[in-house]
């Protein structure tokens, strides 16, 4: 069973950052050790929310007293989210270098979660570079949407060539494998795009009429634990957007402004509908 020390936000109400990632990487058999950088009421996509970024000093801490446990070795992944402040970044390489070393099998799952389309850059300064320069150089996997990969190579994406050139050019910075989480390859679908060594593949769904957060941080978790299990890309690909697509589909039957990671899990971990991904080079 694998264990994936996961890094990113909490909320007491609603499903974003670890409050979105923990119950799919348990459904798809992980262990899920989480580590907090905020701890909010709710995702501030209401509008207004309570609580506080935790300080750097204080992940730390909390990383520390794990690491004296002496558990490191058993650590399979990190995975990276909603950071809060730049400061936690050291805080983030600092655990992924000691479980690798720990661990030389371990790897780095970066989602770089910085922005989207429609509401740009949303996190605090220091926070783009430190995911360019540094997170994505140390990464295995990294999982950006359009507008995150297009930040951070400098490139459009507005098609598929395109989508898969800023993808390869991720690629060279450090990451084996990426994952475009969000793009739009038609007016009725929306498409997730995983390029690797062998090659890229492309998995679509029907567009749903509905905007909402804790997309990607189900994804990137959902991809994660797919590939520690051993999924081939492409179907870890098809089995991610399956996945994401009947939490949505069943969000928007029940009316939620939150994910329905509850009434869908079953969905998550055996999704009834089957998407396959089409390799695309």
């Amino acid at each position: 069973m694998p264990s994936v020390l996961s890094i990113q936000s909490r909320v007491a109400y609603g499903h974003v950052g670890n409050a979105a990632a923990t119950l799919p990487l348990q459904l798809l058999g992980c262990e899920a050790w989480t580590l907090d950088t905020v701890l909010f009421s709710n995702h501030t996509g209401h509008g207004r929310w309570r609580g506080n970024v935790v300080p750097a000093s204080e992940v730390a801490a909390v990383f520390e007293g794990v690491a004296d446990l002496g558990v490191l070795p058993e650590c399979d992944a990190v995975l990276s989210g909603y950071l809060g402040e730049a400061a936690t970044g050291a805080v983030l390489i600092d655990a992924v270098d000691r479980i690798k070393r720990a661990n030389p099998a371990a790897v780095f799952c970066c989602d770089p979660v910085m922005g989207d389309i429609d509401s740009g850059l949303y996190v605090r300064a220091g926070l783009p570079e430190f995911f360019r320069d540094t997170a994505l150089p140390a990464a295995d996997i990294a999982t950006p949407n359009r507008f995150e990969l297009e930040w951070l190579t400098g490139e459009a994406v507005t098609s598929l060539p395109q989508a898969l050139a800023a993808a390869e050019r991720l690629r060279r910075t450090g990451p084996d494998v990426v994952l475009i989480t969000s793009l739009d390859t038609a007016t009725d679908h929306i498409g997730m795009v995983a390029v690797g060594p062998a090659g890229a593949w492309l998995a679509e769904t029907p567009r749903l009429p509905l905007v909402l957060n804790g997309c990607g941080d189900v994804t990137a978790a959902v991809f994660l634990a797919r590939l520690l299990r051993g999924d081939p890309l492409p179907q870890a690909l098809g089995a991610t957007m399956a996945g994401v697509f009947a939490v949505l589909e069943t969000t928007l039957r029940l009316g939620r402004r939150e994910l329905a990671l509850v009434p869908a899990q079953a969905e998550l971990a055996t999704p009834s509908r089957v998407v396959e991904a089409r390799r695309i080079a």
